[in-house]
């Protein structure tokens, strides 16, 4: 049986740490909901699609017995499940590690890397088929039982808050799904690390590695406000990962994911930093039986730095990205990605690009869907994004017009001082 520090001590398994460790830290009564306590504050009405009709309050109603402080992963995993879908309050406080085991231990037997990369060498295997055989088997079931270690199912009316320095999760999945109702503020979550990507040959000219587990996923629920969170690969950016086949042995999947009927999210003063594939809202262009007439998310006061793409990428939805600060480097491929029957209004963000990247590219068309773009900065001068793009991409040019206005927004700053108000408000160190 595994072992793990709980507390100072060193106990078999996970039970015991939990049932050790997990403190209900609430107070009595009702009379923190209007007080000074962070992990009661609800969603302003107005304040984007999570506060649209019935709003998010998260665990703001929570009694005592369902107020919660967690110092390991094991214990919030034991505080999501009990209560049931009581409202609760589970604090965050110190780094959650949820891959504290290494690779090799969830690895099923017989499966070897070497061994994998010598079957499907390209040379060997070739372009044309998806990977399949015992080493694919064998990858499938220990990717199987890494998910189960690092995947954390939220439950609905539940806040999630960090409280003190460094609150937040190394190396987890937070999995919110199929529920209403979830607040989740004042966290760095550093992207989990796939063991066991995949190789498919068939995708694009030259095959490319894929990946599971974004930080955060949320997938077919409704009323959910993520705020004042960092998101980031921390000590594992892309630069550090090898390269098989020639192509990046790509162990990162997305930092947030909104998919599969998600409605009503609410997405604000967020840092999303050092990442490839992003934020992507709406996961399929076959989805229409879950997607259509949901997907509506807001995006606003968020910092996009050092990203290459999706951020976001949509599809279906009635998104209202404004007031977002994007600082781009040299990797950068786009920020918007106008994708499937998408509905992506844009006012009022900050572009900072380097020398070289003109504002051609910070549009990226997907599919043919009209995207309404206005009173945008580009280094500090307004820029009619839809124009740059069309004059830069002649042959597949964009259409002007999203089909709807944003209502649900409180506070809106002119886009030139959108970098500094950002910069100086957004990321979980800056959580009020």
């Amino acid at each position: 049986m595994s072992t793990q520090k709980c507390h100072g001590r060193v106990i078999s398994g996970l039970v015991g740490c939990t049932a050790l460790a997990l403190v209900v830290t609430g107070t009595a009564g009702t009379a923190q909901a209007h007080g000074h306590d962070a992990g009661r504050r609800t969603l302003a009405s107005g304040d984007g699609w999570a506060s649209a009709t019935t709003g998010t309050t998260g665990g703001a109603a929570a009694d005592a017995a369902h107020v919660y402080t967690v110092t390991t992963w094991a214990e919030l995993k034991a505080a999501f499940a009990s209560g049931g879908t009581a409202p609760k309050i589970i604090k965050v406080r110190g780094t959650l590690d949820a891959d504290g085991s290494t690779c090799d231990d969830f690895a099923a037997d017989g499966y070897d890397l070497d061994q994998y990369l010598a079957d499907y060498d390209p040379a060997v295997w070739g372009y044309e088929n998806e990977v399949s055989g015992e080493q694919e088997d064998l990858r499938a079931a220990s990717a199987t039982a890494q998910a189960k270690a690092i995947k954390a199912t939220v439950p609905a009316n539940t806040t999630i808050i960090g409280v003190g320095k460094n609150a937040g999760i190394v190396g987890g999945s937070l999995q919110i799904t199929g529920v209403d109702n979830v607040i989740v503020r004042g966290l760095t979550l550093e992207s989990p690390l796939d063991c066991f990507p995949q190789w498919d040959p068939t995708d694009g000219d030259t095959g490319n590695w894929n990946s599971e587990y974004d930080a955060a996923v949320v997938y077919g629920s409704t009323h959910v406000w993520l705020d004042h969170n960092t998101f980031t690969d921390g000590d594992h950016p892309d630069s550090t990962l090898p390269t098989y086949y020639g192509r990046i042995y790509q162990q990162h999947d997305g930092e947030l994911d909104i998919v599969k009927g998600a409605d009503y999210v609410t997405v604000s003063w967020n840092v999303f930093e050092d990442h490839d594939k992003t934020l992507m809202i709406g996961n399929s262009d076959s989805a229409a039986a879950t997607d259509e007439g949901k997907l509506r998310v807001t995006l606003h006061h968020n910092l996009f730095k050092n990203l290459v793409e999706r951020a976001p990428r949509v599809r279906f939805g009635q998104v209202d990205a404004y007031n977002n600060s994007y600082v781009a480097n040299a990797d950068y491929g786009y920020s918007f990605g106008i994708g499937f029957k998408s509905q992506l209004y844009a006012e009022k963000n900050a572009f900072t690009l380097p020398h070289g990247v003109g504002a051609g590219s910070i549009l990226y068309r997907w599919n043919d869907y009209p995207v309404t773009a206005k009173g945008n900065v580009v280094n500090g001068v307004g820029t009619d994004l839809i124009a740059a793009y069309n004059t830069a991409n002649a042959a597949a040019p964009l259409r002007s017009g999203a089909g709807w206005t944003p209502e649900l927004r409180l506070r809106v700053d002119p886009a030139k001082a959108v970098s500094r108000v950002v910069a100086q408000g957004a990321g979980a160190p800056r959580l009020r």
